[in-house]
């Protein structure tokens, strides 16, 4: 017996915080680990410090760390680079809420250094609880790495970013429309617009032709921004306004004049074939109004309330300002109807505030210059999205890009690097702060308020983390890495724009492949949120479970790409997989010795056909698990990992060989079973590792003398080790005692209870498994004797069953009753029948012959033959009885 301590009972809560602490002090996180390997490398997505570890944080997470493990045992200096985002506008809103419950202040009583202070209050817990989260889930981070977008490696980099694309005329300054949040009171990117479908109203308005007792009807789902209204346009197409082009007409309510324009934005098919133009509080009327010189008559304040301009509506909210605009127009006879009319409203994507469109002075990265060799890029596979249908998303969203508004109205963030001379005017980009003016030597200068939207420092992270702008050994090491994980949601938010950057800043992709997974959502489809109530705590789970079985849940089933659902059933089964590795694990070691692995040479040369099938067995799953994480395909890798463990090892191969370990001259059988028990137990535990890494590492390193799994060689497909014909013979005789086991629960026989079996088999060769293998059917199969007969041998009062390789009969006498077995066999008979008639079909389908390959047709047929032999035998079965 092997000597260990290991505990009787499988509790992760004695040793998972043990093993961690363990690793992260050894060191084994570190690529350093692998010093001459080559660099495998994925950096973090990194979290939001808004609040604590979720569900998709864990999924993500657990994704990143097998990929990780894996590569690392397969000898790469793997880095799995870990960081925090400091989240400008989310964390701003926590901050400020958390000032106004705590104190009853707001930011601006506090003033901007103080509130600074209170954010990094906030990021300092905030990031120090991530990260502590992540570790419970065996997150193989190098901690020693950790970044955050705030520290000064990356607030140097993002200032070299800005400042590079400043000077090639890719950053600039300038009034155009943009995204604006009345609550938060900044501007938002278009990533950071969340669209859905509501109900509204199309008002149908006249306007009146100057000098004239004519009128053209609009149609707007804004009445409140017709007070900036500079213009009318139609198209110049349309005959039914062409006499009206260049005239004027009066703007209702303000009673201003404003010129009819023709311009070819406006279709003719759509509404009346009149636009009103507002380019101060609409993106299409303000590229309208720049070919036409129309004027910008900005109306709302940044609460959205109306300023000056909006005349007797001064100071009403821009929806109550709305309601009397409409009465106005009603009273004055200038409102022709109203219909009802949904359309897609903008919110924004932090506070769900309906956005305003509004003319603002920003900054902006010029995208078109950018985004052409990042399409390019994905387009010759220098970057890989898998699967590759989200690269579509990715097309279409840089295919159709706009200019990047890249500032904002907040204090928390990366401060602009643009200065102002208070006495010219002059506008200074640099990384550091002029001492002069640069045109009229001033010492009056002024930082620029805005910080920089958050995802501009996060395109920087692939290689701001690795040290750049300075030429560091990480940089040169570890940049362009390996693979992206992440959520389809943000493909455009972060991917699109880390892909440009790395481009434009490095002269290469970030990474050669983007893994996209889906969302995790609850048992019936629904998406997690709070308002449904239905969220799952991940450190709950961890806590109730351990940290193994929750990763292998969210793993288990999962298929690139795809959404996945949670499911309490799956942690049970789960826990329960957990408890059999312990268990059997335990059971192994009670049966083997400390020299048990010195004795390979000796148990490779005494291997009987059980230990050669389940040696084959895990050669075939270790080539196809490897292709399988090769292509990402985690999930399924999983789940063969789950069959073969549990199925094939634990409740075969295990049982196959008790007798043998139980015998206590045994020998060199029992030599050949206890190497073979050990061996397929060791490389076992190795596939797992990655999805399972403590119980691999507790049972691991009780099994082996070595301190970690860690730094286990990950296995490889050997030929020596692929044992067909033993396997198939194993097989043969697994299926025997199945179906001796279903006629038992068929019949209701007592397990206790012994009976004989008889075989007719096939041919000779079956013959010969059968007899090979009669010790392992008498003993799972609970038999007295096991004999093959010929048919005509076998005698009446029998229950049956048919097999592939012949027929299985056992005398059950007044064991069972003669009825239930007629409707057995009755049963089977139909489903038999039933794939007769479908394969018949099948190859009766010319359509399918014509175009099926020959390969699957030949299947076909093979099923057929096997189909109708089976049911022959089942209706000479029944007839015996009849």
């Amino acid at each position: 017996m092997l000597e260990t301590n290991m505990s009787t009972v499988y509790n992760p809560k004695d040793m998972e915080e043990k093993i961690y602490s363990h690793w992260e002090s050894q060191g084994y996180f570190k690529p350093e680990i692998n010093p001459k390997g080559d660099p495998y490398t994925i950096v973090m997505p990194p979290p939001n410090i808004t609040g604590q570890l979720h569900l998709g944080h864990a999924f993500d997470g657990t994704l990143q760390d097998i990929l990780t493990r894996w590569k690392r045992m397969q000898g790469y200096a793997a880095l799995w680079l870990p960081g925090t985002d400091h989240a400008s506008i989310a964390t701003e809103v926590k901050v400020v809420e958390k000032i106004r419950q705590e104190e009853d202040r707001t930011k601006e009583e506090i003033g901007r250094e103080e509130f600074l202070n209170r954010a990094w209050d906030w990021a300092t817990e905030y990031k120090g609880r991530i990260t502590n989260q992540f570790k419970k889930l065996g997150a193989s981070c190098d901690w020693s790495r950790e970044r955050f977008t705030m520290d000064e490696g990356c607030s140097e980099a993002v200032k070299e970013a800005f400042v590079r694309l400043y000077d090639k005329g890719l950053i600039y300054r300038g009034s155009r429309i943009i995204n604006w949040c009345p609550d938060c009171k900044t501007a938002l990117s278009d990533a950071e617009v969340e669209y859905s479908e509501q109900q509204g109203h199309f008002w149908h308005i006249r306007y009146p032709i100057k000098d004239s007792d004519e009128y053209v009807i609009v149609a707007t789902t804004r009445p409140e921004t017709m007070l900036g209204d500079s213009g009318v346009a139609v198209n110049p197409e349309d005959q039914r306004y062409k006499h009206l082009v260049g005239k004027t007409v009066i703007l209702p309510l303000v009673n201003r004049e404003i010129p009819i324009v023709a311009d070819d934005y406006v279709d003719m098919e759509f509404g009346t074939g009149v636009v009103k133009m507002t380019p101060a509080h609409d993106p299409n009327d303000f590229e309208v109004g720049l070919r036409h010189n129309l004027e910008q008559i900005r109306v709302m304040n940044d609460d959205a309330s109306m300023n000056e301009l909006a005349g007797k509506y001064e100071g009403l909210d821009r929806y109550e300002a709305r309601k009397q605009i409409v009465e106005d127009l009603r009273e004055f006879g200038l409102l022709e109807k109203i219909e009802g009319h949904d359309h897609n409203v903008g919110s924004c994507y932090r506070c769900d505030t309906t956005v305003e469109p509004i003319i603002s002075s920003q900054w902006f990265v010029d995208m078109k210059p950018l985004a052409e060799p990042a399409i390019e890029a994905v387009k010759n596979k220098s970057t890989n999205f898998v699967p590759d249908r989200f690269s579509k998303i990715y097309f279409n969203w840089m295919e159709n890009i706009k200019d990047w508004c890249i500032s904002r109205q907040l204090w928390w963030g990366h401060r602009i690097p643009a200065y102002y001379c208070q006495d010219c005017g002059e506008v200074m980009v640099a990384k550091e702060k002029p001492t002069s003016c640069t045109k009229c030597q001033s010492h009056n200068i002024y930082q620029d308020e805005d910080v920089l939207d958050t995802w501009f420092s996060s395109a920087l992270w692939p290689f701001s983390t690795l040290g750049w702008p300075n030429d560091t050994e990480d940089l040169k090491k570890h940049y362009p890495t390996n693979v992206l994980v992440t959520a389809y949601d943000i493909i455009f938010f972060w991917v699109a724009r880390m892909i440009f950057s790395g481009i434009e800043q490095m002269g290469e992709t970030p990474f050669k492949d983007v893994y996209i997974h889906g969302l995790i959502r609850d048992s019936q489809g629904r998406k997690m949120s709070k308002s449904l109530g239905n969220g799952i705590n991940p450190l709950e789970v961890i806590k109730e479970y351990g940290a193994d079985v929750l990763r292998f849940t969210i793993v288990t089933g999962n298929a690139p790409g795809n959404d996945i659902r949670w499911s309490d059933d799956k942690i049970i089964a789960n826990r329960n997989f957990a408890n059999k590795i312990w268990n059997a694990s335990r059971f192994v070691m009670m049966n083997i010795h400390e020299d048990t692995f010195e004795q390979e040479s000796l148990a490779l040369e005494n291997l009987e056909n059980a230990d050669k099938w389940i040696i084959s067995r895990l050669n075939k799953i270790t080539s196809e698990i490897t292709d399988n994480m090769e292509k990402y395909e985690m999930g399924i890798a999983a789940q063969k990992l789950y069959d073969f463990i549990w199925n094939e090892f634990c409740d075969w191969y295990i049982e196959l060989v008790k007798s043998r370990l139980y015998n206590k001259d045994g020998g060199n059988s029992k030599i050949a079973a206890q190497y073979t028990l050990a061996f397929v137990l060791k490389n076992a535990l190795k596939l797992l590792h990655p999805f399972m890494p403590f119980i691999t590492e507790e049972i691991y390193t009780h099994l082996v003398d070595e301190d970690t799994i860690m730094k286990a060689v990950w296995p490889v497909y050997n030929e020596k080790f692929n044992f067909q014909k033993e396997e198939e013979e194993i097989e043969l005789v697994m299926d025997i005692i199945k179906s001796v086991r279903n006629i038992r629960a068929e019949m209701n026989v007592v397990p206790s209870k012994k009976a004989e079996i008889l075989i007719v088999a096939k041919d000779q060769a079956i013959e010969q498994v059968i007899l090979n293998g009669k010790g392992y059917i008498m003993s799972l199969a609970n038999a007295t004797d096991v004999r093959v007969l010929n048919k005509s041998q076998v005698p009446d009062n029998v229950a049956s069953s048919v097999i592939s390789g012949g027929e299985i009969f056992i005398p059950l006498a007044d064991l069972i009753d003669k009825e239930k077995e007629i409707e057995r066999l009755n049963k089977e008979k139909a489903y038999l029948e039933k794939e007769v008639d479908r394969v018949n079909k099948k190859l009766a389908n010319e359509g399918f012959v014509k175009k099926a390959p020959q390969k699957i047709i030949d299947e076909e047929k093979a099923k057929k033959e096997k189909y109708e032999t089976m049911l022959q035998n089942v209706i000479e079965m029944l007839n015996k009885y009849l």
